[in-house]
Formats: structure tokens, sequence, C-alpha cells
């Protein structure tokens, strides 16, 4: 295990859950003693740096984040370092405000956060717009104190500033693939921060936006995997998403022209909540395809993670390799892309082994994207 992935994997370490007689979930937090912050090594410490610096390489320049255009910031760097790659151990330390009962239902959230008009406030967008498992999986989390105070940065960067992706966004890649239907997870960074580009989904833009370079290498090796795969006019994966494929982009919102301008400020710590919930599927009712009693935690047989990037490989340095399926390679980005992305057959890969947990029908349709479309033949550049 690389030796930032000690201090990570902290974060997937095991809740005790168990189900009350109504059917509620509740959980008990680890021991004092687990609680307490790691601390790294002088390698590990090199390691992280190394990966830091990697990861300005994967960033570009046409409308998408660039690591140099972020603010410099004032902390010395080796502390900045050590609380990035410690940010997974702090939830189970930071408990919810909310009583450990858990809700069942929207209505019934909706209910109880309505109790603090101050929790209100801050929470209706997560409410009103998450889709209904998301919310009740992640509800623990809405009323830990960094998230009510990341909500209160992002809502007053709203009222000054431009923000992306619109309001109405922000969640969407939780009601596009519910998190029962999750079977591939591909990470991102931060949302486009131009105009019109970001609308929820990592490597996503709408339809009629000019397509990203790194979504055309991603095009350019699913052809190449994948020949019968139309490549599309267009950048909208909402299509993945309604067949199970999880686009997250680790922060979910950014001022325009800024990159990097909402990280480390709460999204990452959420983000890697949502990860957690993946691998442990906190999420009511059984698997749409579950037809045993063994089957009816949705997803239990794992997922597959992308990790295209140091940025991405750092997310899943804690997931279990050996109930999920983790793949690494370079990033996408036109000065990365040729260093270990393309080739590396990871779609290919992705459907083989979700084909073996799930039997013949359990891969993803990735030609559905293209499918119908007049999409680009084999034989033309894919030039946009």
């Amino acid at each position: 295990m690389p030796p930032q992935a000690k201090s990570i994997s902290s974060y997937f370490k095991p809740t005790n859950v168990a189900a009350t007689a109504n059917g509620a979930v509740t959980s008990t937090l680890s021991t004092p003693e687990k609680q307490k912050k790691s601390t790294l090594s002088e390698a590990a410490k090199r390691a992280i740096v190394e990966g830091a610096a990697a990861a300005k390489e994967e960033s570009e320049t046409t409308g998408e984040p660039s690591a140099k255009k972020q603010k410099i910031d004032s902390r010395p760097a080796g502390s900045i370092q050590l609380e990035v790659a410690d940010i997974f151990s702090r939830p189970t330390t930071s408990p919810s405000k909310l009583p450990i009962v858990r809700s069942k239902s929207r209505e019934e959230l909706k209910a109880r956060i309505a109790e603090k008009p101050e929790w209100i406030s801050k929470l209706s967008l997560e409410v009103d717009t998450m889709g209904e498992d998301w919310l009740l999986a992640l509800q623990d989390e809405f009323t830990k104190s960094y998230f009510l105070n990341l909500k209160e940065f992002v809502t007053n960067e709203q009222k000054t500033k431009k923000v992306f992706p619109p309001a109405e966004d922000i969640y969407s890649w939780s009601r596009f693939c519910p998190l029962k239907d999750v079977r591939v997870v591909i990470i991102g960074q931060d949302p486009y921060h131009d105009d019109g580009q970001a609308h929820g989904l990592a490597f996503s833009v709408r339809k009629g936006v000019r397509i990203p370079p790194s979504l055309r290498n991603m095009y350019k090796e699913m052809h190449d995997e994948i020949p019968e795969f139309i490549i599309p006019k267009h950048g909208d994966l909402t299509e993945w998403a309604k067949h199970g494929v999880l686009l997250l982009n680790t922060s979910l919102t950014v001022r325009a022209h800024e990159a990097g301008s909402h990280a480390n400020k709460g999204w990452d710590q959420f983000t890697a909540a949502v990860l957690k919930v993946v691998t442990s599927r906190l999420s009511p009712g059984p698997s749409i395809a579950s037809t045993t009693t063994s089957e009816k935690v949705p997803g239990g047989k794992g997922v597959v993670f992308m990790a295209w990037g140091a940025h991405a490989a750092k997310m899943c340095a804690g997931v279990d390799n050996k109930t999920h399926l983790i793949l690494k390679s370079a990033h996408p980005s036109p000065l990365s892309a040729s260093r270990g992305f393309l080739g590396n057959n990871h779609f290919k890969k992705a459907n083989e082994w979700l084909q073996v947990k799930y039997g013949p029908e359990g891969g993803i349709d990735w030609k559905a994207l293209g499918a119908g479309e007049d999409g680009l033949s084999s034989d033309q550049k894919i030039s946009f």
C-alpha cells in the first residue's frame, strides 16, 4: 500500500452498522483510540509532495481546471500536504448534530432538519435536489460542522460571485445515477470553470458546448477499446450516468474562471464520504438485480473505480481492492494522456470484471452514449 494510503484508508474502516426492529439503521462510532489523528513518516510526506507535483502536470489550459491558476496558500507547504492526506480520517471525529436514529424518507429528514431554522436555510438544496437514496445514505454528513461551514461559504459565494455549476445541477450526479445502481466510479477534480460548461457530472459538458480535451481523449480510448462505440459530437455524459457510472468531482463547486477556488473548503471531505457510501452501500431497498437473500445489499459484490491521475489515486487509496476493482493510470488530459491513459483498456477491463461479478449483463453499455446519433465514424479524425 502506498505510504500516503495509511491515513486515507482509515476513512474506509468499517463502521458498526445495525438495523433496528423497525428497519432503521443505526451506527456506532469507533473507539477514541481509533479516532486519533494519524501521523505520517518522512517517506509518506515525500510521496505526497511528489504526488502533488505530478497532479500539476495533469491540468489543462483549454477550459479545464489548471493548478497554476489556483491561489497560493500562505500556510507552510508541509502542513498543507499533511492536512490533505489526513482529511479522510476526520469524519468519524466530527459527529452529526442530528440524533443517531436515521430518517427513512426525504420528507422525514426534511421535517427533522426544519426543526433547526439555521439548518434548513443551509441544507434546503440537498433536501430538495439530491437523489433520495443518496440523501438518506449521506444524511449524517449534512449537519456536521464541516459541512455546515462549507454550505455557508458556498452560499455566500453564490450571492456575491458567479459559481459553477448552477445550484440546481450541483447534485445532478445523484439524480442521474442512483446509489443502488452504481457499478463504475470515475473521479474528477474541479468542475469546469468557464461559462456554460459544468453541469454536475465529472468530465461532462452540455450538448452544444465545445468538447473538452480530456473528454476527447476518453472518447478516443473508448473507440480503440470498443470499435462499436460511435463517438458522439457532444460531451454530455448523462447517458453513462443513467447506466450506472458515477461521474464524481471531488469539489462540487468552483468560482467562475478561478480553478481550485472552492478546494480545501470541505467538498473533498464530503465526496470522500460519498465514496465510503458507495463501498458500504448504505442505501435503502434491495438491488434491482438481486434474486437471493444474500444479494439484498445493493452493489454488495463491488464496483470499479477509475482513478486517472495522482489526485484520483489519492482519493481511492483507502478503498478495499479485494472487494472492488481499482484501475489507475495517467490522467486523460493532453499533457499526460500519452503517458499511460491512452491504451490503458480501462473501459474493457471494467466490463470484464463486472461480468464476472454480476453475470453476462453486469457490464456498462458504454455504446449507449453514441447510440442512435450522427456521431463520428471510425475513420474520422477526432477534432472538435
